[in-house]
C-alpha cells in the first residue's frame, strides 16, 4: 500500500496531487507547526502575464502553534473580495473560466475560520474536480506517538496505516535515506513531475503556479491525463 504525507497546502500545484492519485492513502498534517515561510496559506496564480502571489490573512498568534491551531483573520472577508476580484480579472476570459470560477468561489466562501479547516475543505473540493477517489486521512486522527520528529513520525504513519511504500516530493532526497526506510520495511520514492506546459493566452510560460491556474485554462479531461505524468525516482 502507497502512502502520501503532506502539510495542507491552498490550492497547491499540479505535483501536490499527483502525488495523491499515485498513493491509496494521502495523509494531510494538521498537527504540524505552521511556518510562516511555506506554501500554506498562500499561491501564486498568472496576473498580467506575470506570477502574483494572493495570501490568507491571518489572525495574529504565537508562532508556536500548530496549523490547527491558527484561525484566519477576523477582517478575512475583505481580503477574500479581493482576491476573487483579482481572479475573476486574471482568469475571466480563459477557456474554462464559466466552469472553474463557481468551484474557486465556493472555497473562497467556506465558513470555516479555522486555517486547518479551510485548507482542507480546498483539497478536498479540488480533488473531486480532478475525480481523484484516493482517501484522505488527518493526521492527527492516526494512533500513534505524535510526538515523534522528521522521519520517525513520517515512517510511523507509514507503518499505523498498514504502507509498505512512501512516496515523497523530489526535495525530499535531501532529507530522507532510501536504505534506512528499507531497512524499516518500507520503500521510498521520489515523486518527480514531468513537463508540463500549456497556453497561457499569448504569455511566455510561467510553470508551477497554484492549480487554479491549469483549471482555468486547460479542461478537466486533460487535465485529468496530467495527473499521470511524473516520474518515481
Amino acid at each position: 500500500m502507497k502512502i502520501g504525507i503532506m502539510q495542507p497546502y491552498f490550492l497547491p500545484y499540479l505535483g501536490y496531487f499527483q502525488i495523491m492519485k499515485a498513493c491509496d492513502k494521502y495523509v494531510v498534517y494538521d498537527n504540524i507547526k505552521f511556518t510562516k515561510k511555506g506554501w500554506i496559506h498562500r499561491n501564486r496564480m498568472l496576473l498580467n502575464g506575470k506570477d502574483a502571489l494572493f495570501s490568507l490573512p491571518l489572525k495574529s498568534d504565537s508562532d508556536f502553534l500548530n496549523i490547527d491551531q491558527r484561525s484566519l483573520a477576523e477582517g478575512f472577508e475583505k481580503e477574500r473580495n479581493k482576491i476573487l476580484g483579482q481572479i475573476k480579472s486574471a482568469y475571466g476570459k480563459a477557456p474554462q473560466f464559466k466552469t472553474v470560477y463557481p468551484i474557486i468561489e465556493s472555497i473562497f466562501n467556506y465558513t470555516d475560520v479555522n486555517l486547518f479547516g479551510y485548507i482542507f475543505n480546498s483539497i478536498d473540493t479540488i480533488k473531486d474536480y480532478l475525480q481523484i477517489d484516493t482517501p484522505l486521512v488527518v493526521s492527527s486522527s492516526i494512533d500513534m506517538d505524535h510526538e515523534l520528529k522528521s522521519k520517525y513520525r513520517v515512517m510511523e504513519i507509514v507503518k499505523r496505516l498498514g504502507g509498505d511504500t512512501y512516496i515523497n516530493p523530489i526535495g525530499g532526497m535531501e532529507l530522507y535515506d532510501k536504505q534506512e526506510f528499507a531497512d524499516n520495511g518500507i520503500a521510498l520514492h521520489f515523486h518527480k513531475m514531468q513537463s508540463v506546459v500549456y497556453p497561457q493566452f499569448n504569455n511566455e510560460f510561467v510553470p508551477y503556479l497554484s492549480i487554479l491556474d491549469l483549471m482555468m485554462f486547460v479542461e478537466r479531461e486533460t487535465l485529468v491525463g496530467y495527473l499521470d505524468r511524473f516520474d518515481l525516482v
